[in-house]
């Protein structure tokens, strides 16, 4: 996987400073900034020094969703999660907005090769980056960015919170449904170890081949009833035995993991899922647990939030908290 990234990329659209504004407050001596105010628009093919600073990357696609028979929207979701993270707090560390990979009508496969390339230049640069999607066909492409790290890190584990496996065949294509049945093919293929956790699977929500598969495959899992409803320590416990197999995480997160009545703007809202109290205090455990066991987190990805079908900004705004607790814990971990 190449890391040089062009401007030319016909799927590559440079960052919108127009993007970034919202309030700004006079608290006299004291700082008071807000995200929209730390966030600089850069290129991703001339990146300023760029290590260990958290960088966000859109890639704005539906073709997945609609391969997979979903509602579209998806599509709208990065430039959506900008806004809603605009008005954040925000300490006086630099953010960055390297753009958006767009995906144009079906050309799935192209944007899901530049968003590869982008994220492994991000990568290549020390850059901590986060993507906005779209919906999950976002996952195949971020792994492929992450393919020049295997032989630093062979065993990267995927955290997937979200309510389906994602390992439907991608006959005769791949689509938002399929993206960890084409990584868990490439590992085979290529003699890679193929490390995978769903917490928050609806077990109404995927076949009995899916969960066969799942299980020849050695995919673990956590159900949103228990996910939600078990003793925190017995979820702590499945995080704990995951990540004491794995060199470093990618973590990625379907907004449809959660309950509707929490997250209602995505492809398919969930009638059970997550609470976020119980959500965060998950990925909370898992990034405490990744930093004191040195367990680097290559990635961030957010999937499938659909601002068509949201309320009052409401999914977008519980994304953004996501993003915002992901940054706070980076600053906090930081040597």
């Amino acid at each position: 996987m190449s890391t040089q990234f062009s401007d030319t990329d016909p799927h590559y659209r440079p960052a919108d400073p127009a993007l970034w504004n919202g309030r700004i407050d006079d608290e006299e001596a004291l700082p008071a900034l807000r995200w929209h105010q730390q966030t600089q628009c850069i290129s991703l093919a001339s990146l300023p020094p760029v290590t260990h600073q958290l960088v966000q990357l859109g890639f704005a696609c539906d073709a997945g969703v609609m391969r997979n028979k979903g509602r579209p929207g998806a599509v709208a979701g990065p430039d959506a999660l900008r806004g809603a993270l605009c008005n954040l707090a925000c300490d006086q560390t630099l953010l960055f907005d390297a753009g958006t990979i767009a995906c144009e009508g079906d050309q799935l496969e192209p944007a899901q090769a530049s968003l590869a390339s982008a994220v492994a230049r991000l990568r290549a640069a020390g850059a901590a980056p986060v993507v906005f999607g779209g919906g999950h066909e976002i996952a195949w492409g971020s792994f492929q960015g992450l393919m020049p790290e295997l032989n630093q890190y062979p065993h990267i584990g995927i955290v997937n919170f979200d309510a389906h496996l994602d390992l439907r065949r991608p006959e005769p294509a791949g689509s938002s449904g399929t993206p960890f049945r084409q990584i868990a093919e490439w590992c085979q293929q290529h003699q890679h170890p193929f490390h995978y956790l769903v917490v928050g699977a609806n077990q109404s929500a995927n076949t009995d081949a899916l969960w066969q598969f799942a299980s020849a495959q050695g995919v673990q899992w956590l159900d949103d009833i228990s996910a939600e409803t078990a003793p925190a320590t017995e979820c702590y416990a499945v995080l704990d035995r995951f990540l004491a197999g794995v060199d470093a995480l990618y973590i990625t997160v379907c907004m449809d993991v959660f309950n509707a009545a929490f997250a209602p703007g995505v492809s398919a809202p969930a009638a059970m899922g997550l609470s976020p109290g119980r959500f965060f205090h998950l990925f909370k455990h898992l990034l405490k647990l990744a930093h004191r066991h040195q367990k680097p987190v290559l990635l961030l990805d957010i999937a499938e939030l659909n601002p068509h079908y949201d309320r009052d900004h409401q999914t977008a705004k519980l994304a953004a908290r996501i993003v915002w607790e992901y940054q706070t814990w980076r600053r906090q971990a930081a040597p």
